[in-house]
């Protein structure tokens, strides 16, 4: 099954990377490496020649490209709409779509777009692990996240079915995030007093870049 472009990014440079920088507000902060790259096989299986890949092709042809079903003006609650799933379809979405679940479930759909771009931006920024899987484990930055594995889910639930819907809307690009490249978000009840440059609020949260 293919990967979005976004998705194929993060594991070429997850698979490249050799180190990463820490949270600004957690300096002490160790990036955790996700799973490890499965083995590859050697063994070449001939396609028939009616699947044969075209030499010729650009490479692009090979990623995934945005649901052709989804209108370019749809609007978010549309989006989403479409794409609710109760299967994220791969252990990257799984991990985006458990972050956004846990971290914004009772916010509304733009308010779970903005923490899901929270997580997307922090894979592609350089300054934490490349994948969002990495940066879910990433230690203290998470309070959802306990040891080394996913917390569980409902998954028959609205909110579940939404967040995986809004994972997929995030890794695809397919609607902006309302907080530009925000890498951070804290609940509005508390003060943490970072010295980081605010870029707004949303809900319950508000964003730091």
């Amino acid at each position: 099954m293919f990967v979005s472009l976004r998705t194929a990014f993060m594991v070429i440079a997850a698979l490249t990377g050799s180190s990463v920088a820490p949270a600004q507000v957690t300096p002490a902060t160790e990036p955790l490496i996700a799973e490890g790259p499965l083995p590859i096989s050697m063994e070449v299986i001939p396609l028939p020649a009616a699947e044969a890949p075209d030499p010729l092709a650009p490479l692009g042809d090979e990623v995934e490209q945005p649901d052709q079903s989804i209108k370019p003006d749809a609007t978010l609650a549309e989006t989403v709409a479409s794409l609710r799933s109760s299967d994220p379809g791969s252990r990257e979405l799984e991990c985006l779509a458990v972050g956004i679940y846990y971290e914004s479930k009772s916010e509304s759909l733009k308010g779970q777009l903005a923490v899901g771009h929270v997580i997307a931006n922090r894979a592609e920024s350089g300054r934490f692990p490349s994948s969002y899987c990495g940066v879910l484990f990433q230690r203290s930055q998470f309070s959802f996240i306990h040891g080394r594995s996913l917390p569980s889910v409902p998954r028959a639930s609205q909110d579940w079915l939404d967040a995986v819907a809004i994972a997929k809307i995030v890794d695809q690009e397919l609607h902006p995030s309302p907080v530009g490249k925000a890498l951070f978000f804290h609940a509005r009840r508390v003060s943490p007093g970072w010295r980081l440059t605010r870029v707004g609020a949303l809900g319950n949260h508000i964003f730091y870049r």
